[in-house]
């Protein structure tokens, strides 16, 4: 029996050969795979142990952004939808527990609700909340690392391992303490007290991101980091200034918009976002000496 025979057979899981992946991508990107679909922990669990003993390294779909889809995976895609008790979130808490598949729009709607302060970090991030820890996903407001209290997550052993964040858990963009292989499925947030006007602010910073950045076009967010030195090196900025915006390639442009976002506005693939970020990337090192590191997740 093949591994992919295996997980199909296991209960809390769906399974499909070759599947269409573009609805999983927030770039729409064209893609296929086999798609793997695990809705509890126990099978996760059995999950990892055959990826394991068959030496496959699954890709983890969260909500398909940040990360670009090759047309056709050599390995399977694992999308987790863990059940989420939504009465948990009707009360102010210190502290909330959640499943990793929750989307951060959840969390910005309780930020706006009960005014949790720190939480107004992540406003507009398309992502699941496993994704945003794997990333440290975070805005000009913050970042989402400093509000993890806990996160709970099965390695490749198919262990259940929790993690108690401290000062180096997290740096920019990054997750420091997961190991390849290691998928998360539990996260413990807190907050910074309450503020009654967060709600405004929340409302003032989604609306700021819509006049700024392609939100209503088919994008992955950013696709390079700011560089980190002594001076922070905007890459939209300096993509800005060598009059890159609207750069095309095949159905693939640099947003008008904002620079540091490529939209797909033409049926595009892996391959079509890739080539136009290594013609990017290659100018701003030409121009400018600064060799940005890509923020999208490129497989």
């Amino acid at each position: 029996m093949s591994y992919l025979n295996q997980i199909a057979n296991l209960s809390d899981v769906t399974f499909e050969k070759d599947a269409d992946l573009t609805k999983y991508s927030t770039m729409k990107l064209v893609a296929k795979g086999d798609l793997v679909t695990v809705t509890s922990v126990d099978s996760l669990i059995e999950i990892q142990k055959i990826f394991k003993e068959n030496k496959i390294s699954p890709r983890i779909i969260g909500m398909g952004a940040n990360q670009l889809l090759p047309v056709q995976s050599d390995a399977p895609y694992l999308i987790l939808k863990f059940p989420f008790e939504k009465e948990s979130c009707d009360e102010l808490r210190d502290e909330y527990v959640f499943p990793a598949s929750v989307r951060l729009s959840t969390l910005t709607s309780m930020a706006s609700k009960f005014g949790l302060l720190g939480w107004e970090s992540f406003t507009g991030v398309p992502a699941s909340l496993g994704g945003a820890i794997v990333m440290n996903a975070g805005t000009n407001l913050g970042e989402i690392g400093p509000l993890v209290t806990s996160v709970k997550y099965v390695n490749s052993d198919g262990e259940i391992c929790e993690h108690t964040p401290t000062s180096e858990s997290f740096s920019y963009r990054h997750c420091n303490f997961l190991k390849k292989g290691d998928i998360i499925i539990q996260v413990t947030m807190k907050h910074f007290g309450v503020d009654a006007q967060l709600r405004e602010k929340i409302k003032n910073y989604l609306d700021l991101r819509n006049r700024t950045q392609p939100m209503s076009e088919k994008t992955c967010g950013c696709i390079f980091k700011n560089s980190k030195g002594l001076v922070t090196c905007r890459a939209g900025m300096f993509i800005d200034i060598m009059g890159l915006k609207g750069l095309t390639y095949k159905g693939v442009r640099v947003s008008n918009k904002h620079a540091n976002f490529m939209e797909n506005f033409g049926g595009s693939n892996y391959d079509d976002v890739v080539k136009l970020i290594e013609i990017v990337k290659s100018e701003l090192k030409l121009q400018y000496g600064v060799d940005f590191e890509t923020e999208v997740k490129i497989d």
